[in-house]
């Protein structure tokens, strides 16, 4: 048997992103962007990464993944969840926020682990009628948007919550990267809160079937190999059984 294929979603940009290191001829073009993080972190863990496109079914190419991971990326459009976006609010992708949308509800309904990091935290949490604060200053609480501090350094810590899975995974006391300037505000329903920041907000979830874990933090970036990684991983293989 061979090693689970995990999918890794990503962005979608216009090729005049990259400037001058594009041709004219080449600048009405898009690329498809995913860090590299990522799929060394599946590989690390011992899965097979594949960095998704959105050109293809969703069904069809669910079909053939073991595992999924929501990555980062950017704001979540407020009007899924019925908000009107704040004067803070960052750019929005709602193409990739509706095939998002698509991924996750074919992977839960196939019955495929998923690690949701970050925005893909938040998108989880918006998929299952949940809400988000659309922006928090540095100054706020924890000081969670840390964009000027390397993201592989740790800026804050979380608590996780025992009796959660998340608890067998990680420490009970974790020190946690802080890319990221939007937070839960309604928990989606049916998700179980396994960690928390020190000013209270909420940087982890979890399924109560065990087979959906949500971050707010990177853990792709820090230290190498990851254990909610691991537990994709392990998750994915189970399911080859």
């Amino acid at each position: 048997m061979g090693k689970p294929l995990i999918g890794i979603s990503g962005r979608r940009w216009p090729a005049t992103a990259l400037g001058d290191f594009v041709p004219l001829a080449m600048r009405t073009l898009h690329f498809d962007l995913h860090f590299t993080d990522y799929p060394r972190s599946v590989a690390l863990a011992g899965g097979l990464p594949v960095e998704l496109a959105r050109d293809a079914d969703v069904d069809e190419l669910v079909e053939r993944l073991d595992g999924l991971v929501m990555s980062g990326g950017a704001d979540v459009d407020p009007a899924l969840y019925g908000a009107e976006p704040d004067v803070n609010l960052g750019a929005l992708e709602r193409e990739r926020d509706e095939w998002e949308l698509r991924l996750l509800e074919t992977a839960r309904r196939r019955g495929l682990p998923v690690l949701a990091i970050c925005r893909g935290f938040q998108l989880l949490n918006v998929a299952l009628g949940g809400t988000l604060n659309q922006h928090v200053e540095l100054s706020d609480g924890a000081g969670h948007p840390q964009w000027d501090v390397d993201g592989r350094q740790p800026t804050h810590q979380v608590s996780v919550l025992p009796g959660t899975r998340t608890a067998g995974l990680l420490a009970p006391l974790l020190a946690v990267n802080s890319l990221h300037h939007q937070t839960v505000s309604t928990v989606g329903e049916g998700l179980i809160v396994s960690a928390v920041a020190t000013d209270g907000v909420v940087e982890g979830v979890e399924s109560p079937d065990g087979l959906i874990l949500g971050v707010q933090w990177h853990p792709e970036m820090l230290g190498q190999p990851d254990a909610t990684f691991s537990w994709l991983v392990h998750e994915a293989m189970l399911r080859r059984v």
